[in-house]
């Protein structure tokens, strides 16, 4: 069938493809900066995209920090953090068309600015594979801090909600679930073909846990219940190698938004994610802080 709309709410991401962007360096405490302007879909506005190199202490090396900013963006515009897929990087983490479909749901007014951040986070789920390289630790812990330091993610820098594509969707749901742990749930988390896999024989092919232990202490379909009162919009092709896991999480979390529709686990697909994944955290967005 064409969708599936399940349970108490409404829609989700996706991520494939960088946001091009050109022009020129600035400092920013210390950092290089790359602002990029891309034109928006209303004529006469201007979205923004913004690339800095930063350390991170938990990864052990420096990452790129992307911002994806709508066109007249406010002081302490909310973020929603986004984490790219298996072989990505904070440059793919976005899907074709979203910076443009933020921007002008933003300029008729139909969702409240906000922007989204990415990050470089490895190849390992999100988690902290090999000693000393934490990406979990840097989105929890070092995320907030450079958002709040650029005048972003309002007074703590604290990313309004999550969402993920393949790899990022499983990290979103992690990060969700720690999130939980700490008494500060994210608003939602939007998850596109998410990289749920039932059989440890299909997972440990990723190398990216030690073993089968470790994959089930973090798998988000043995911890549906960690983020159930979170809103959570899943968006899949039925012909996604991941769907099998995705009908089950449906199954048993019942989020606010599930659409199975045809489509395997590609960019075009991950695409028709974008109204509606701007449209879910729309809806959960509080207002930039004054």
């Amino acid at each position: 069938m064409p969708g599936h709309r399940v349970g108490r709410r409404a829609v989700l991401l996706g991520g494939a493809g960088a946001v091009a962007a050109a022009g020129v360096l600035a400092g920013t405490d210390g950092a290089r900066t790359l602002l990029g302007l891309v034109p928006s879909s209303p004529e006469g506005t201007r979205e923004e995209t913004r690339t800095e190199r930063v350390y991170s202490a938990a990864r052990g090396r420096h990452v790129d920090l992307v911002t994806l900013l709508p066109p007249g963006a406010p002081d302490r515009l909310p973020m929603c953090l986004l984490l790219h897929g298996r072989g990505g990087d904070a440059h793919s983490a976005a899907p074709s068309g979203l910076l443009a479909g933020l921007g002008g749901e933003v300029a008729r007014g139909a969702v409240p600015p906000f922007g989204f951040v990415a990050v470089d986070g490895g190849d390992t789920y999100w988690q902290e594979h090999v000693p000393g390289d934490d990406p979990m630790a840097m989105v929890l812990d070092e995320v907030p801090g450079w958002l709040r330091d650029r005048g972003l993610g309002g007074r703590t820098g604290l990313p309004f909600a999550c969402a993920g594509t393949s790899m990022g969707g499983f990290g979103a749901l992690l990060y969700a679930r720690l999130r939980v742990r700490r008494r500060l749930p994210p608003s939602a988390v939007g998850l596109i073909s998410p990289a749920l896999l039932r059989s440890w024989d299909e997972m440990r092919k990723r190398r990216a846990f030690r073993d089968r232990a470790e994959w089930r202490s973090l798998d988000p379909l043995r911890h549906v219940e960690a983020t159930r009162d979170v809103p959570t919009g899943v968006w899949c092709g039925t012909d996604d190698p991941f769907v099998a896991g995705v009908r089950e999480f449906v199954a048993r979390a019942r989020p606010e938004v599930a659409h199975l529709g045809p489509g395997g686990h590609s960019g075009a697909f991950f695409r028709t994610a974008v109204p509606g994944l701007v449209a879910f955290l729309g809806r959960h967005c509080p207002r930039a802080a004054r």
